[in-house]
């Protein structure tokens, strides 16, 4: 058990092509389309997003999750909460997941949220153009509990106080809820899974007691909950139909907040903005966040988090809300690193994670050598931009040394001029008094 809160990033699982996607929107279609496709709506509203180290990754490439799983790891980040989809059995967006069963990659803890709201054309979970609905019954309910049975039994899953934690996006939408955590808890202790800590999202408006639905606590979900009649502003030249939030203001609403009377797990942000999905009209954003401002909001929630608690981040990825740890062009790593100084993490050096229960091994065996030797091209990438970056700054310095050496040489040169130029006055004003004191 760790001795302080575990810190976990919610991670969208949506960067490659599927065949509901290819079908809806277009052969190939990735959120990666609407992100490039967004446009400032009003002076100083930064869009679009552009990653930097990661690019525009495709994720089936295990590669690339590792690469994800090492950054995170560094600057400090536990665990992943992946979104998980179940529609009867049909699972959209299950790549990632599948490949944490199938081979432990990448080799970090994860735990799931279950996003249990209709699939519609515009990401709103609204009862129009709805592409895939969420339903219920009892026998989907025990299929659906058997598939997340093989997810908490992962020796990868993370636990918490001994615990899998589980998260669920919309537990006031299951027709009876009390229930079906109740068929499920039963299903899982008779698996040897023990106890699982069941965590209620405050979405959705839904701010109530979590042991009301069965749940064990509730985890917010920001930026849901903002009140949206409060702290808004209207920049100039903005439609007056996107909703815009001053971020400063918000962080200090947050923090102003009373405690509830159960237990609950707070969300930070390190920028909302759904423009790439909405556009023009419709866009909800909270401008204004810095790397600065998002660290100190951070800090102070995970200073005043319970040992045993959650830190939650929304989130590592989701780039078409403008939600990113990730790095972009904009602002480089900044995020990454206040999110590293806000837990007291140093991004050079070995980090610590979330450990796996005792005595289990990972479904594929990690070839040692291998993560050597990528911890060994990281810390010579490291040293090599290090010493490129030192390099530059020598080569500088000497540039301007020898345009100094330039500049003093021509100051001499016209010093020598201006001397000989007095001499040679003087010389013609000597012979003037001479010829003076002659006539004289």
């Amino acid at each position: 058990m760790l001795d302080r809160p575990t810190r976990i990033a919610f991670y969208l699982p949506q960067f490659h092509p599927i065949v509901e996607n290819d079908g809806w929107y277009g052969t190939g279609f990735t959120e990666w389309r609407n992100v490039v496709q967004a446009k400032p709506l009003f002076s100083g509203h930064y869009q679009p997003h552009i990653p930097a180290d990661l690019g525009f990754y495709d994720l089936r490439v295990p590669e690339v999750r590792e690469a994800q799983a090492r950054m995170a790891k560094r600057h400090g980040i536990d665990a992943f909460c992946y979104y998980h989809y179940w529609f009867r059995g049909q699972r959209p967006l299950r790549r990632v997941l599948d490949d944490l069963l199938n081979h432990g990659m990448p080799n970090m803890p994860f735990c799931i949220a279950w996003a249990n709201e209709n699939w519609s054309r515009h990401w709103d979970a609204s009862r129009n153009e709805v592409l895939l609905k969420q339903e219920y019954d009892s026998a989907d309910d025990e299929a659906h509990g058997r598939y997340l049975q093989s997810l908490l039994e992962h020796p990868l899953y993370l636990r918490v106080n001994g615990r899998p934690v589980l998260f669920i996006y919309r537990i006031q939408a299951m027709p009876n809820p009390a229930a079906t955590l109740a068929m499920w808890r039963d299903m899982w202790r008779e698996a040897d899974i023990g106890e699982v800590e069941i965590i209620k999202f405050e979405s959705h408006g839904d701010h109530l007691d979590p042991t009301l639905y069965g749940a064990d606590s509730s985890a917010q979900f920001m930026p849901h909950g903002v009140p949206a009649d409060q702290m808004r502003i209207r920049p100039l030249g903005c439609h007056r139909d996107n909703i815009v939030h001053d971020y400063e203001q918000v962080v200090d609403w947050h923090l102003s907040q009373e405690p509830v009377e159960w237990r609950r797990h707070e969300c930070v942000f390190p920028s909302w903005d759904n423009t790439p999905r909405r556009g023009e009209g419709r866009s909800h954003v909270f401008h204004g966040s810095t790397p600065e401002r998002y660290g100190q909001w951070l800090a102070e929630v995970y200073r005043r988090a319970p040992r045993d608690g959650l830190v939650l981040i929304n989130a590592w990825n989701e780039w078409a809300e403008s939600a990113h740890l990730e790095p972009d062009l904009e602002h480089g790593s900044a995020y990454l690193e206040a999110t590293a100084r806000a837990f007291g993490v140093d991004p050079g050096s070995d980090v610590p994670v979330a450990p796996v229960p005792d005595g289990a091994v990972p479904f594929k065996q990690r070839d040692h050598f291998a993560d050597l030797y990528l911890d060994a091209v990281e810390a010579l990438t490291r040293l090599q931009l290090r010493y490129s970056r030192l390099q530059g700054s020598i080569d500088r310095q000497i540039q301007l040394a020898e345009a100094d050496i330039v500049q003093t040489r021509a100051d001499a040169l016209t010093l020598k001029r201006d001397n000989d130029r007095l001499k040679s006055d003087n010389a013609r004003l000597q012979q003037q008094l001479a010829r003076v004191k002659e006539a004289s």
